[in-house]
């Protein structure tokens, strides 16, 4: 048994792993509950697993979908391309799409984390059809985070900018020592010292410092300073939103919490949009899931607009 079939079995109990084969790959898959089906998108350098507090929580109310995203965990990654598009978040929305039909959901709503969200957020806007809503944590969109970006965020923020820089420069750095690499990012955007369960922690680990991981962590953040910047460009410039009632989670004492104006930032991209700041670091499902999964079933549940905390 794989750390990952572990995890699964320890964390996530009443849930089904499955490999949902697509056109560019297979998927991780994990499947549990009944009732509306709830995709859940985990943040990097994560899996699904980052859900394991949260997403049992809703099973008797939700049919609740967790996966691991192109890239990461136990899904195909592809490798590196001279304009990064496999790893626009636009491509990596259209596949969880086809994961989602094909376990028969053409609706759903979507709740995504980090890199998630990012993903998460574009599915939204280009696919207003599938998403029922939309709740996102610790996020601002691409082109505002380039655009206000200064020399304090790319301090606490560095990897948003090393891991831009061309092949194979910072995949040879990172080889050098992955697992510090990964667990600064793990560790230093937490609050107070997030106590990570040790299984998923080390499924982590075990997950983003393979060498095909590495890549494509470098690929998602290439393309998030160039096509995802791009694509909310061409948004901006058409005066799209997003339609679906959100809700926006953060961490009120993380990086974003700390540099950016979350209310302002996401009133300008969504058409119904409610906030929900929490009193912890980045790594919201894990450092406070008593109160995102209070914020998230309210929303979820709700019948009107949706009911964050803030």
């Amino acid at each position: 048994m794989t750390i990952f079939e572990e995890m699964d079995r320890q964390l996530l109990p009443g849930f089904e792993r499955i490999m949902i084969p697509l056109r560019g790959g297979k998927i991780r898959t994990l499947v549990g509950g009944s009732g509306p089906p709830v995709l859940m998108l985990h943040g990097d350098p994560q899996t699904h697993l980052c859900w394991h507090h949260i997403a049992p929580q809703l099973l008797e109310r939700f049919t609740v979908v967790l996966t691991d995203l192109r890239g990461r965990g136990e899904s195909h990654k592809p490798g590196r391309t001279a304009d990064h598009r496999p790893y626009s978040k636009r491509e990596m929305a259209v596949e969880q799409v086809h994961v989602m039909q094909h376990l028969g959901f053409d609706r759903f709503a979507l709740v995504g984390h980090d890199r998630g969200a990012r993903v998460a957020r574009r599915l939204a806007l280009d696919r207003p059809d599938a998403v029922t809503r939309l709740a996102v944590m610790d996020i601002v969109p691409a082109l505002d985070f380039y655009e206000e970006a200064n020399a304090e965020i790319a301090q606490d923020y560095f990897y948003f900018f090393f891991l831009t820089q061309p092949a194979p420069y910072p995949e040879r750095l990172i080889a050098g020592d992955p697992t510090a690499f990964m667990s600064e990012i793990l560790t230093g955007l937490t609050n107070d010292g997030l106590a990570y369960h040790p299984g998923a922690l080390n499924a982590y680990l075990c997950a983003s410092t393979a060498e095909d991981a590495i890549i494509a962590m470098c690929e998602c953040f290439r393309a998030g300073i160039s096509c995802d910047v791009e694509d909310d460009k061409a948004d901006r410039a058409a005066g799209r939103e997003i339609e679906c009632p959100t809700l926006v989670f953060w961490g009120e004492k993380g990086v974003v919490g700390r540099h950016f104006e979350m209310r302002k930032i996401w009133q300008r991209w969504s058409k119904s949009v409610d906030f929900a700041p929490m009193p912890c670091g980045h790594f919201v499902p894990e450092e406070a899931p008593t109160l995102a999964t209070r914020a998230l079933l309210t929303f979820l549940e709700s019948d009107d607009l949706p009911v964050g905390q803030g």
